[in-house]
């Protein structure tokens, strides 16, 4: 079948998904941001006799915290295995009799992805000892992204910041394209367009709410090249994370697929290792304000002991991380990596419009007041729905562009014409696929003794009796 069939349908437990994922996103955002303003003590004193108190900035922490999260996720992939939890990626429903004699193992639950009916009598592969090593790939992009992006960061105002990793949707699309052979329609296209217009009205509005200026009126103190070299560091951060992106949506869909679960466990544990061997390290011996460190992970450990708050945000930090990026994987596995990165533009404006309600609701000192250009930033979100619905086409809840005003012009019929046959199609091959199994799995004649026998066929066994 042509590309125009890769045209994810877009149902109702991808839609709650999606919103869960939004839903942990945000979660996860606003405790970053709430640990980051955190104070506590390391255990020293003043001169008075009062503890020693400092802010809790620590944002090489919170990534190793992010990898630890995801460490979960290896114990959720043996418990699905041990007790047969239905969990999208496994597949327990076709196992052979002696396989389910012998208990749930890899072999019996890890399936291949495809379907077709040359493939029904291989049997599941094992996932091979490489395929944990070639985890390790993800966890180095997400790791590599983290770091460029931190480091753009110092340079950039965290609007710009915002607008830069958004562009990362671009990269993604590309390489869907190019990398995964995966072709893009002309309405995706223009959906992925909307996106990027959105996050560029987001970041501009927050650029002109703070004035221009650079966050802690440092902008005297950074110069052009520096800017520029911001700019650099922020794209190529944006590039990395599409890398992992389209490399995640790949290892779950090969001839050996990764599943979800197994996915985000390795990662994390491949980037508990990175971190601890060579993230830290770097930012310990690197020149900052943190005790002369850009990151002292001996006075982050003293901060995290003695301090109660800090504890108990980064309990909560440490589910909502994991959930978030779980479900982020998900989104990759059910829709397709481009719907992670629109997952990613979506944040932004959720975590802003949760800042709002605690800055009015629950307290001031937290969250983020109105101002006069947060009606152009409700227009953002506005033209993110837009690009999101026209992306999702032709699944229901999409807009469709066919010459309406609304499209501007652009007609897409034929394309949508082309999926829905396509699409029809491949229903009809899978029902075909369907009952071929069906009577692959009959080890009996219908005309053989069972305990379903018509009335027909018991009266002409009667006629073929020997009788007394």
């Amino acid at each position: 079948m042509s590309n125009l069939a890769n045209v994810h349908t877009c149902g109702l437990a991808e839609i709650i998904l999606f919103i869960l994922a939004i839903l942990f996103g945000t979660g996860c955002s606003i405790c970053s941001k709430t640990m980051m303003s955190l104070v506590g003590t390391n255990g020293t004193f003043e001169e008075d006799g009062s503890p020693h108190m400092e802010s809790f900035q620590k944002p090489l922490f919170q990534t190793f915290g992010m990898f630890i999260g995801m460490l979960f996720g290896l114990a959720m992939h043996w418990m699905v295995l041990a007790f047969r939890i239905p969990f999208p990626g496994y597949d327990f429903g076709d196992a052979e009799e002696d396989d389910a004699e012998m208990g749930p193992t890899e072999t019996t639950a890890l399936k291949p992805k495809s379907t077709s009916s040359t493939d029904q009598d291989v049997p599941s592969a094992q996932i091979p000892t490489w395929m944990y090593f070639f985890l390790a790939i993800p966890a180095i992009f997400d790791l590599a992204a983290t770091a460029l992006c931190m480091m753009g960061l110092q340079y950039l105002d965290v609007s710009i910041y915002q607008m830069l990793r958004g562009s990362g949707i671009i990269f993604v699309a590309l390489m869907k394209q190019h990398v995964l052979k995966e072709h893009l329609q002309t309405f995706h296209w223009v959906g992925v367009f909307w996106n990027v217009t959105s996050v560029v009205i987001v970041g501009a509005t927050a650029l002109l709410a703070s004035g221009g200026e650079m966050e802690g009126g440092s902008t005297g103190n950074v110069s052009s090249s520096e800017t520029f070299l911001g700019v650099c560091l922020m794209m190529a951060g944006a590039f990395v994370q599409a890398l992992q992106f389209v490399f995640e949506e790949h290892v779950m869909k090969m001839d050996v697929p990764a599943p979800p679960l197994l996915l985000i466990g390795m990662e994390g544990f491949w980037g508990t290792v990175l971190s601890i061997l060579v993230m830290y390290p770097l930012g310990y011996w690197l020149p900052g304000s943190d005790h002369g460190s850009y990151e002292d992970p001996f006075n982050t450990w003293k901060m995290f002991m003695n301090s109660r708050n800090i504890q108990v945000a980064f309990v909560i930090y440490f589910f909502t991380i994991f959930f978030y990026n779980l479900l982020a994987v998900l989104v990759t596995f059910m829709l397709s990596s481009v719907w992670h990165a629109i997952l990613d533009n979506f944040r932004p404006i959720t975590v802003w419009g949760t800042d709002l309600f605690i800055f009015y609701h629950i307290s001031p000192a937290f969250g983020e007041m109105w101002t006069q250009y947060s009606y152009l930033q409700i227009f953002g979100m506005g033209v993110l729905v837009y690009g999101t619905a026209v992306y999702n086409a032709p699944n229901a809840g999409s807009v469709l562009l066919e010459g309406q005003w609304y499209s501007f012009g652009i007609d897409c019929s034929k394309e949508y014409e082309a999926i829905r046959r396509e699409q029809e199609e491949a229903g009809e091959d899978a029902m075909w696929e369907a009952k071929q199994q069906e009577f692959k799995v009959r080890k009996i004649s219908s005309f053989m003794e069972s305990p379903r026998v018509s009335v027909h066929t018991q009266a002409l066994r009667g006629l073929g009796a020997q009788h007394n």
